[in-house]
């Protein structure tokens, strides 16, 4: 009899079949996690904020910066974030074509984030002006870089639950999956509005 537990029928059950999930234990952890991840991002920053005027006799962000391309950019995270939200109001109205559409859109917009991102990049290296250069570029390919990653993760994440929607719909478990992504998301478009603010921005008019 040890090791099994006897329900009222006297069968034997080894196993419960139903899923135990505290309520709100999953948004509780996801919160931990993008607090962990606001830590990393602050460290940056901080680095940044030290290394970024160490040109090493380089060239500096008025020297490489394309503002124009770099505010297209944003727009693009920006306009992804509006497309989130769309997404989530038909979540809430159990309109499952609906929400993958806007999720499909979504993605489209971060993947042409992610484009411009590495067309930067390597326009930036094949001028010269690769991470090695100076202090500066390394701060700056360390910190924009690990935003681009976050994003990349964000995007295999999102196809992952569109292909989890069309497959079991807006149950619970998705809906839930969905809003913790819908955190992820939002927070990966403050963290770049800092940087085109305190790296981009600030850089060319210092």
């Amino acid at each position: 009899m040890s090791g099994t537990v006897i329900d009222k029928a006297n069968k034997p059950e080894f196993y419960v079949t139903e899923e135990h999930h505290p309520e709100g234990s999953t948004m509780l952890g996801f919160w931990l996690y993008l607090m962990s991840d606001c830590l990393i991002f602050a460290v940056l920053f901080a680095t940044f904020a030290v290394l970024g005027r160490n040109f090493a006799a380089g060239p500096s962000p008025a020297d490489l910066f394309d503002l124009p391309l770099v505010a297209v950019n944003t727009s693009m995270l920006l306009l992804s974030s509006i497309t989130y939200g769309f997404a989530m109001l038909q979540m809430e109205r159990k309109e499952k074509g609906a929400t993958l559409f806007w999720l499909a859109i979504t993605g489209i917009f971060g993947l042409t984030f992610l484009g411009i991102e590495l067309y930067e990049f390597a326009h930036l290296i094949q001028e010269g002006a690769g991470p090695t250069r100076s202090a500066f570029l390394s701060s700056f390919f360390t910190l924009v870089g690990t935003h681009g990653l976050h994003v990349t993760f964000g995007i295999v994440w999102l196809v992952t639950l569109m292909v989890q929607v069309s497959m079991r719909g807006l149950i619970v478990e998705n809906r839930r999956r969905l809003m913790c992504l819908s955190m992820f998301w939002h927070f990966l478009d403050v963290v770049w509005i800092g940087v085109f603010s305190f790296v981009y921005l600030m850089g060319v008019l210092r």
